[in-house]
């Protein structure tokens, strides 16, 4: 984080606020603008109750409601970027903003300041192009709640310089994010596979399957359950890549030739890397490192289960008490 000490977040909606608050907790000068100068100092209003209520609710400590003090407004594009070293563009999605956007930001930053936008579905290549000197451009795409939720996908154009998505990344990580670097494409990746999911669920509704409150209950107790640990393919590969074949036949019969299993997880399978049990699925595993995993998996489980009843078990008695 040496080389990014001062901050530029243009645009002060609910993504701009939480990132400020990252920023300017993690140590950085923070300079925020929004739609007005009177925007934005409410902006700051705004920041500083909702460190109060983190605080409040025993998620941040008193110290921090003093450091979001540090956060300053601008009164303009050029007066917030002229000094700083991240540009971070948050502004609404729509093309016509950014462009207008972007490109005053990069006529006005220093010419070494990284300009990202945390576009969540615009083509970063579409967006670059309003940037003048784009090797400098990158998508950064976080995810909501910013203070809360680790992940953030790094997404470079067809021009950015790898060192930018490089000096990103270790910005990313010294400030405590989770960095993965994802090609620009539809939705990027974590939302065309949010939104494959939620297109499922609204399906299963339609089709009679079930309640929207039972599958929420479904997704979150059964494999939503796995996933702050381990992603689809590592899953997979636990659970056995011949039974995923197997499982992906019966659906294609039941719901049309689009749930085949890929031709690709075939060759896999027939190949004899099957997961875990195999020793090679996606990943590859040594005895040692298999046995490690599954008692790893087990623990996490255990440890998640336990969690998820404290939090819960209020909110049951609850309901059990109306019914």
């Amino acid at each position: 984080m040496d080389s990014i000490g001062r901050t530029a977040i243009i645009g002060a909606g609910t993504m701009g606020l939480g990132v400020a608050q990252c920023f300017a907790l993690a140590g950085l000068e923070v300079t925020l603008l929004d739609e007005t100068p009177e925007a934005s100092q409410c902006a700051l209003e705004r920041l500083a109750q909702r460190v109060r209520n983190h605080v409040d609710a025993g998620l941040l400590p008193d110290t921090a409601v003093e450091v979001a003090r540090s956060v300053r407004a601008a009164r303009d594009i050029t007066g917030a970027v002229a000094t700083a070293d991240l540009v971070f563009e948050a502004v609404p999605e729509r093309v016509e903003i950014k462009r207008d956007v972007l490109a005053a930001c990069d006529a006005g930053a220093p010419a070494d300041a990284i300009i990202a936008s945390n576009t969540s579905s615009l083509p970063i290549d579409e967006l670059a192009a309003f940037v003048e000197r784009n090797e400098r451009f990158l998508g950064l795409h976080w995810f909501n709640p910013p203070e809360w939720t680790p992940g953030v996908e790094v997404i470079p154009s067809a021009h950015t310089d790898p060192a930018v998505v490089e000096r990103a990344r270790e910005f990313l990580l010294a400030i405590g994010k989770k960095p993965a670097t994802v090609a620009s494409g539809p939705g990027f990746v974590a939302n065309r596979i949010q939104f494959a999911l939620f297109r499922e669920a609204l399906a299963c509704v339609e089709a009679g399957l079930a309640t929207p409150q039972e599958i929420d209950e479904v997704v979150r107790s059964s494999f939503g359950f796995r996933l702050p640990f381990y992603g689809p393919f590592q899953i997979a590969d636990m659970a056995g890549l011949d039974v995923y074949v197997n499982i992906m036949d019966v659906l294609a019969r039941g719901l049309g030739a689009e749930w085949e299993a890929p031709a690709a997880l075939r060759e896999i399978v027939a190949e004899g890397r099957q997961g875990v049990k195999e020793l090679a699925g996606f990943y590859d595993y040594s005895e040692d490192e298999r046995a490690a995993l599954l008692i790893e998996r087990d623990k996490r489980y255990a440890a998640l289960s336990r969690l998820l009843d404290e939090f819960s078990a209020p909110a049951d008695r609850g309901a059990k008490d109306s019914a």
